[in-house]
């Protein structure tokens, strides 16, 4: 049996909007999708509102499942004004 095929995939979500403003996926290229997530840090790196997020994953959809609170708008509520910073 062969091993499954890990996909990256790349979110970029802003808590103040509480809304998902890019998603990227570049299917099991690991290398350029580090390179892109450290790009959208050097971007939005000062941003604390703004949270950049690269997961590995079987499938978009099994990101929307095992990720959902970026995709219902939920992350944006979640988040504690105590741990702003952190």
């Amino acid at each position: 049996m062969s091993e499954p095929v890990i996909k990256h995939f790349l979110l970029v979500f802003d808590h103040e909007k509480g809304k998902l403003l890019d998603t990227r996926d570049f299917g099991s290229d690991s290398e350029r999708a580090v390179t892109a997530y450290a790009e959208m840090e050097r971007e939005c790196g000062d941003n604390p509102a703004i949270e950049i997020v690269l997961i590995g994953s079987d499938s978009y959809e099994t990101v929307q499942f095992t990720h959902a609170n970026y995709f219902d708008g939920s992350a944006s509520r979640s988040r504690s004004p105590y741990l702003a910073g952190v």
